[in-house]
């Protein structure tokens, strides 16, 4: 199966934000390469956000381009054979941490934002950082830190919130 392929039915099985989730449907039907950073209409992203449950903490990147605090994730790249193994790849790389394993139950959110190189039509996971997991930040990444949840809305953007907000209820 190919990644267009998953990432067809990993929106069609996701229950939430129908008319956003729409939006990502047709976007795929319309661009075959609606997934490569190439696709100048827009392109589907992979995101993670990386949860410590045990201690009430979220880790976020400080984006070297963007200069906001977000969640881990970007572009698909060839390698990646599944949406969640693309979020998954994203938030190792960006976290520096080994061993994370994707909450249950498919996607967390969707969020459709612009960027400098186009819309992101952003599929977003949580992942789960193993007990003692030791950050390191990427080249893509001004600093990383953890946040307690409590306190994201005050780095963050609304965006990041309402991830956090729907991974913490899926909790």
């Amino acid at each position: 199966m190919s990644l267009h392929d998953d990432a067809v039915l990993v929106l069609k099985g996701y229950e939430g934000q129908g008319d956003l989730r729409q939006v990502y449907l047709d976007h795929l039907a319309t661009h075959p390469d609606g997934l490569w950073k190439a696709c100048g209409d827009g392109h589907i992203t992979a995101s993670a956000l990386v949860i410590d449950p045990s201690r009430g903490q979220v880790l976020l990147t400080l984006h070297k381009k963007l200069r906001m605090w977000l969640q881990m994730g970007g572009h698909c790249e060839p390698v990646d054979e599944t949406l969640a193994g693309a979020a998954l790849r994203e938030g190792a790389e960006e976290s520096g941490i080994a061993g994370l394993t994707l909450l249950p139950g498919g996607p967390v959110r969707l969020d459709r934002h612009h960027t400098p190189c186009a819309w992101h039509l952003d599929v977003q996971y949580a992942a789960v950082a193993p007990g003692g997991a030791v950050e390191a930040i990427s080249d893509e990444s001004l600093d990383l830190r953890w946040f307690p949840y409590a306190e994201v809305a005050d780095v963050a953007d609304e965006s990041v919130v309402r991830l956090l907000e729907a991974t913490r209820a899926r909790l």
